[in-house]
């Protein structure tokens, strides 16, 4: 199938891929419905890849990702999508330069990524997303990820946004104006939940109304009020 613009027959197509999915994955996780809309459309009925060009709108269950060019297997349910990316899961957005995703609940994104989750963000050059493990984040490349008006930034952050759990090495920092407090060091585990607070190992500090604190470890207890206390 080439050329022309295939809104009308992605029926058919979104069809057989729901067929080739179901038949693939059905005893494994069941059938979920996909469908890939474009200016441009390739599709190989043996191979079940499908490159799409132009205006691209690419479903699978509730996930949608938009952009410029994209390649898709209904097979393996891997795709890749390039050119001004945007990803929507639930109540997470993404937006980037490239995507993929290997079909396994596991996608990458590379280029400019920003994304934001209620009152949760984060940022860099490269975000691992894994959405079926509490929402787990990997970002290699140095990163940044906000809650509230906490900044968190660290040369290497993973965490889980579900459990409001981050954890970053090499340079960590946070800044939190409504506590009047910053603190930074090797390594800080961040919890954001019931129990707030900021664990940092190796070259501790912290600094809060012109008060200095430094040691190898330190705990930063993050009060409601906005208060805070180092331990």
């Amino acid at each position: 199938m080439k050329n022309g613009k295939l809104k009308g027959l992605l029926i058919a197509l979104a069809a057989l891929t729901s067929l080739q999915m179901g038949t693939i994955y059905a005893a494994e996780s069941g059938d979920v419905p996909a469908s890939l809309d474009a200016d441009t459309l390739e599709y190989d009925m043996n191979t079940g890849e499908a490159v799409a060009v132009g205006n691209v709108l690419l479903k699978r269950g509730t996930s949608k990702v938009a952009g410029a060019h994209a390649t898709y297997n209904s097979k393996t349910q891997a795709a890749t999508v390039d050119g001004n990316v945007i990803a929507v899961r639930d109540d997470l957005r993404m937006t980037c330069d490239h995507l993929m995703s290997d079909g396994q609940e596991h996608m990458m994104a590379t280029g400019n990524v920003h994304a934001t989750q209620g009152d949760k963000s984060f940022s860099g050059e490269q975000v691992d997303y894994f959405p079926q493990q509490n929402d787990y984040v990997v970002i290699d490349r140095g990163g940044t990820m906000t809650q509230g008006d906490d900044t968190f930034t660290a040369n290497r952050i993973y965490g889980w946004l579900k459990d409001e759990h981050y954890i970053g090495q090499g340079n960590a920092h946070v800044v939190s104006p409504s506590r009047g407090m910053e603190a930074g060091g090797d390594q800080m585990d961040y919890y954001g939940k019931e129990d707030k607070k900021a664990v940092i190992t190796g070259n501790a500090w912290a600094v809060q109304e012109n008060n200095t604190m430094r040691s190898n470890r330190m705990t930063i207890y993050l009060a409601d009020d906005g208060s805070a206390k180092v331990q």
